[in-house]
């Protein structure tokens, strides 16, 4: 089941998943996670919070409309493969288009492109790397 959950929820599936446990959950918190147009979402499983997401509502360079960036997508490694992201990327879809929002970008991870290709985003940028984490690309979708 997907819901709505706070910024705290979030952190301590980023620091695990994203940063291998190497971060405090102070250090897991993202520009723009307590805008108030930003919102973040759990899959819970048996009653266990295991896939996150945030959305901050953020264009993305010079596309025009309103843009929301993916941010932070986790999903705890005994429920990877199970369909939760997919579940969850499908909800938050659906939520932005009912706020009227134009599109969703993300910086993906070079191991996450199929992932979010399923998902109907596409690449819009060449590889780039950043720094301690690895290959990532610009992906976009449209909700137009």
């Amino acid at each position: 089941m997907v819901k709505f959950i706070s910024k705290d929820d979030i952190l301590p599936i980023r620091n695990e998943v994203l940063r291998e446990g190497q971060l405090t959950s102070e250090q897991c918190r993202f520009p723009g996670d307590d805008q108030p147009e930003s919102f973040h979402l759990g899959c819970f499983e048996d009653e266990n919070l295991a896939c996150i997401a945030s959305f901050h509502q953020q264009n993305y360079q010079d596309y025009s409309g309103k843009g929301y960036q993916l941010r932070g997508m986790a999903t705890l490694p005994a429920w990877q493969g199970k369909g939760l992201g997919k579940n969850l990327v499908h909800y938050a879809l659906h939520h932005l288009q009912s706020i009227s929002a134009d599109y969703v970008w993300c910086n993906a991870r070079e191991v996450a492109v199929r992932f979010y290709r399923a998902a109907g985003f596409e690449v819009i940028s060449d590889a780039f790397d950043i720094p301690g984490i690895g290959p990532h690309y610009v992906m976009y979708i449209s909700l137009l």
